[in-house]
C-alpha cells in the first residue's frame, strides 16, 4: 500500500504537498479547518481565530512569474501583480488540473499530532481531528507535513506602548483592518513600516484627515515596477547573485542602496534606516514615497506612551485627537497540537534542518512546509521543500547526521545574527535564488548552468541572466516537466501580454547619419595618411586627391 501522508493546511503550501504526494506514489489526506482552499489569499470580511487574515486590496508583492508553481505557469493574461482574488482563481486552476481538491477534508480542524509508541521503529503519528459538528476522529499516517505558514496569531506587543490602556480612539492589529472607509477624515497612526503598515498607511491617506507612520528603525522602500517598467523581482538573476556573494557585502548594498536614492532620498523622506539594505526584510511600496511628498503621510519615529486621545513619539512630539491605531507589528508562529519534545519555538524561533526538518527526531517523517520568509515568492519554495520531503518519506532521498544537520542549524543562525537587524521578523530570512538552489542540490534538480551553456547555450544564456522563475527547477531530474524549456523562453511574452490592451504605432525608424559620418572621417584620416608626401601638392591643386577619396565614400 502506498504510504499515507498527513497535510496540515489547504494553503498554497498544502496545494503544493498534494502534488507533490501525488508525485511520489504517496496518498496524500489534507486537513483544512476552513470551508475552501487558499490560506492567507482567501480573503474574508471577519478576520477568524488562528487563521491568517487580510485586507480587500491586497496585491501580492512578487510577479506572477516568479510566483507560479514550477510546472503551471499562471495564464498569459493574468496581471503580473495579481489581486488576492486572482490568486485565489489561479489556486483552483491548479487545484482542478491535478485533481487535488478530493483530497482535501475541508471544515476539519487538527487537534492533536503525536508519535505513536513505536515510532521508533515505524515513524509513524496518530492524528486527531475534529470537524464542525465538533465529531472527533483518530488516525494514523507514515508522515506529516504541516503547512499552517506563519501569519495566523498576530504580534500585538501592548507592553512596549505605556498609556495604550487609557486611549480613548480604537486599536486593531493589521489582521483586522479590512477596508479604509469608515475611517475617512479621521486621524490614525499606523505603527510599523513592513508591507502590511506601508500598504495600509497608503490606502488609509487617501481618506483620512492625517495619517501618521510611525517607525522605531526607518526601512528601504522597494517598489514593484522596475527598469523599464518590468517587474522589479524578475531582474534579479544568478549573475547578480554572484556578485552579491563575491563583493563585500558593505559594497553590495551601497550600490542598490544609492539606486534606491535616485528614486527617491531616503533621508530626505525621514526613512533611511541605519543598517544596511540587505540587513532587514525590505518593504515594496510604489505609492508611499508619492503619498509622503503629498503630505498625506507623515512619517513618525517609535511611540512613546499613549496618554487619553493623543500618541507621543520619541521626538516630543504630540498628536492629538487621534482616531485609531493599527499595529502592524507581525506575527508570531507556533504549533500548538505538536508536543514541545517534537518541535519547540521560542522568540519566533525552531530548530529545523534548512527549516523543514525537526532534526533530533528518530525517523524523519515531519515535515515543516513554508516556515520561511523570502525576498521573493514563497509559494515556488514551498514547493521545492515538498518535492523534498516527499523523497525523503519514500526513502529517495537521505538526511545526513544529527550532528551534521545541527551543524548546519548553528551556521544558520550565526550568519543571520551576524546579517540581519535583530528582530523576530528574522528569525525565518533566507534569501530566494540561494535558498532554492540549496534544497533543489538536495532533490537532484539545481540547473547546472555550465552543462547548460555548453549543450543549449540559449537555455543557459537564459538560465544565468534571465529571471530564476520555477521553471528552471524542472529542467532536470526528478520531476523533469517537458514544458519547462518552453516556459522558460517565453516568460518575457507572458509579462508582456497583460499591457498589450490597445494598439500602439511602432516609432518610426530614424536614419543616422552618424555611422556614415564616422566611416567618411575614417576613410579621409586613411586616405591623408597614404598621401602625407603629397600633402604639399594637394594644398595647390586639392582636385587629384579629393577624386581619389570619392571612390571609398559611402553613399549618402
Amino acid at each position: 500500500m502506498a504510504r499515507r501522508v498527513a497535510v496540515v493546511g489547504g494553503g498554497s503550501s498544502g496545494l503544493a504537498c498534494i502534488k507533490c504526494c501525488l508525485d511520489e506514489g504517496l496518498q496524500p489526506v489534507c486537513f483544512e479547518s476552513s470551508d475552501d482552499m487558499g490560506g492567507l489569499w482567501r480573503f474574508k470580511e471577519n478576520p477568524e481565530a488562528d487563521r491568517a487574515s487580510i485586507y480587500h486590496s491586497v496585491i501580492i508583492n512578487t510577479s506572477k512569474e516568479m510566483m507560479c508553481f514550477s510546472d503551471f505557469p499562471i495564464p498569459a493574461h493574468f496581471p503580473n501583480y495579481m489581486h488576492n482574488s486572482l490568486i485565489m482563481d489561479y489556486f483552483r486552476m491548479y487545484a482542478d488540473h491535478f485533481q487535488l481538491t478530493k483530497h482535501i477534508r475541508f471544515n476539519t480542524k487538527v487537534l492533536q499530532v503525536k508519535q505513536r509508541s513505536d515510532f521508533s521503529q515505524s515513524g509513524q503519528w496518530d492524528i486527531e481531528t475534529e470537524n464542525k459538528e465538533g465529531k472527533k476522529e483518530k488516525h494514523i499516517f507514515d508522515a506529516v507535513m504541516i503547512c499552517i505558514g506563519h501569519h495566523c496569531q498576530p504580534n500585538l506587543p501592548l507592553h512596549d506602548f505605556p498609556g495604550i490602556d487609557t486611549f480613548k480612539g480604537q486599536f486593531f492589529h493589521s489582521r483586522d483592518y479590512k477596508t479604509p472607509e469608515q475611517w475617512r477624515d479621521k486621524k490614525v497612526v499606523v505603527i510599523g513600516i513592513g508591507n502590511s503598515g506601508g500598504d495600509i498607511a497608503v490606502e488609509l491617506s487617501k481618506v483620512t484627515k492625517q495619517l501618521y507612520l510611525s517607525t522605531r528603525r526607518g526601512a528601504w522602500i522597494l517598489n514593484r515596477v522596475g527598469d523599464n517598467g518590468l517587474p522589479l523581482d524578475m531582474l534579479f538573476n544568478r549573475a547578480i547573485e554572484l556578485l552579491k556573494n563575491v563583493l563585500p557585502f558593505n559594497f553590495f548594498s551601497g550600490l542598490v542602496e544609492s539606486q534606491l536614492n535616485k528614486r527617491f532620498d531616503h533621508t530626505l523622506y525621514n526613512l533611511k534606516p541605519q543598517h544596511r539594505l540587505f540587513s532587514q526584510h525590505p518593504t515594496v511600496n510604489d505609492e508611499l514615497p508619492n503619498r509622503i511628498l503629498s503630505g498625506t503621510v507623515q512619517v513618525k519615529p517609535n511611540v512613546r506612551r499613549f496618554q487619553g486621545s493623543s500618541v507621543e513619539f520619541d521626538d516630543g512630539s504630540v498628536v492629538e485627537d487621534v482616531d485609531l491605531v493599527v499595529f502592524a507589528t507581525g506575527y508570531r508562529f507556533s504549533f500548538p497540537f505538536l508536543a514541545s519534545q517534537v518541535l519547540s519555538v521560542s522568540d519566533n524561533k525552531a530548530s529545523l534542518y534548512k527549516y523543514v526538518f525537526p532534526h533530533e527526531l528518530q525517523r524523519h517523517t515531519l515535515a515543516i512546509i513554508g516556515l520561511v520568509q523570502p525576498l521573493g515568492a514563497i509559494m515556488p519554495i514551498s514547493e521545492m521543500q515538498a518535492r523534498w520531503a516527499t523523497r525523503v518519506f519514500k526513502g529517495c532521498a537521505k538526511l545526513p547526521s544529527v550532528v551534521d544537520m545541527m551543524k548546519d542549524i548553528q551556521c544558520k543562525k550565526k550568519t543571520m545574527a551576524q546579517r540581519y537587524v535583530s528582530s523576530q521578523r528574522h528569525t525565518i530570512q533566507v534569501d530566494y535564488i540561494s535558498y532554492m538552489d540549496e534544497i533543489a542540490e538536495q532533490v537532484g534538480v539545481r540547473p547546472s548552468v555550465l552543462r547548460l551553456l555548453l549543450t543549449d547555450p540559449r537555455m543557459g544564456l537564459n538560465v544565468l541572466l534571465g529571471p530564476c522563475t520555477p521553471y528552471q527547477y524542472r529542467l532536470q531530474g526528478p520531476g523533469k516537466w517537458a514544458g519547462a524549456r518552453q516556459a522558460i523562453l517565453t516568460q518575457w511574452e507572458r509579462v508582456a501580454q497583460p499591457m498589450q490592451t490597445r494598439p500602439c504605432p511602432a516609432a518610426e525608424p530614424h536614419r543616422s547619419f552618424l555611422w556614415p559620418l564616422m566611416v567618411s572621417a575614417a576613410v579621409v584620416g586613411v586616405a591623408f595618411y597614404i598621401n602625407r608626401s603629397k600633402l604639399p601638392t594637394f594644398l595647390q591643386d586639392p582636385t587629384e586627391l579629393l577624386e581619389r577619396i570619392k571612390v571609398f565614400m559611402p553613399a549618402l
